[in-house]
């Protein structure tokens, strides 16, 4: 099993809090379905399933599988989104998360 802190969740969050002018949305799936999973100065929150109030819950399931990475300029506006990059890999955004440290 992966340490915490290595989870692709926890990279993300750590990775948002060295990008504060940047939001993350990931979509992955879970048990068959599709969720999409915002990430903004180290939190996240579920767009589709419902999300813990204890922040140190992870909100990206362990068994996720991620489909894509987008990353937006902050603030997150749904009906105005303003893309950097769209459809990263996770392989791509690994290599994000590396130049950062995280």
């Amino acid at each position: 099993m992966a340490h915490p802190v290595d989870m692709p969740g926890q990279r993300l969050e750590r990775y948002t809090e060295k990008q504060p002018q940047e939001v993350l949305l990931v979509t992955t799936i879970v048990e068959g379905e599709v969720d999409q999973v915002v990430i903004f100065r180290g939190f996240s929150s579920s767009l589709v399933r419902s999300t813990a109030f204890d922040p140190d819950l992870p909100v990206l399931a362990e068994n996720a599988v991620i489909q894509s990475i987008d990353r937006l300029q902050s603030p997150y506006d749904p009906s105005h989104p303003r893309y950097i990059q769209q459809g990263l890999t996770w392989e791509e955004m690994q290599a994000l998360l590396k130049v950062l440290g995280v």
